[in-house]
């Protein structure tokens, strides 16, 4: 019996790179999934667009509340949703009815620099190494229990830009190989820690 492919819905507000690391992942055979729906809080996001170019549907909508959430995600069938620079907080309604199945990407070693310009916090403080975490979403901000972390070294002549850029290509490769333990049964959360198979 043929296993039904899990179903991804991703949350974007910004340019959407992650969205097509995820995308790219899928199209090239590395993630057994399909992206049924991606959502956005931003009419004007490019998310939007590498979505519609795949083919994927989309929705706006720009005061998410819980019922309106939870209908269009129900109506998508999603089985895990991937925040990508969605920049909305999550209802703690939806957080729970997909307990342990919401995965954001965060471009730090949480828990130092949860929330935004966590590049520039790491630049402002000195850092000599930061690095790029992905993990399941709870009612907190960036506190969720922690799926995979890379570190990466920051240079003394890096920029918020050439920085953000080095974190990107991490980001891109570690948020589709999270999803795919995902996909494949190999995360198991105990307290605040997920166990990798």
């Amino acid at each position: 019996m043929t296993r039904p492919v899990p179903t991804i819905a991703v949350l974007a507000s910004g340019k959407g790179t992650n969205l097509q690391a995820i995308l790219d992942a899928i199209a090239n055979g590395e993630l057994s999934a399909t992206v049924s729906l991606v959502l956005s809080n931003n009419h004007g996001a490019p998310a939007l667009d590498r979505a519609r170019r795949a083919g994927v549907p989309t929705r706006v909508v720009e005061q998410p509340t819980v019922e309106i959430l939870l209908k269009v995600l129900a109506e998508a069938q999603v089985e895990l949703i991937c925040l990508a620079g969605y920049l909305k907080i999550l209802p703690p309604e939806v957080v729970r009815t997909y307990h342990n199945r919401i995965m954001n990407i965060h471009p730090a070693l949480l828990p130092a620099f949860p929330g935004l310009h966590a590049v520039r916090q790491a630049l402002t403080y000195g850092c000599r190494v930061t690095g790029v975490t992905v993990h399941f979403v709870d009612d907190g901000v960036d506190t969720g229990p922690i799926i995979l972390q890379e570190a990466a070294p920051i240079s003394p002549s890096d920029t918020e830009a050439s920085l953000t850029k080095r974190l990107h290509e991490v980001e891109h490769r570690l948020y589709p190989e999270a999803i795919r333990r995902f996909i494949e049964g190999k995360l198991r959360v105990v307290g605040r820690k997920v166990l990798l198979k």
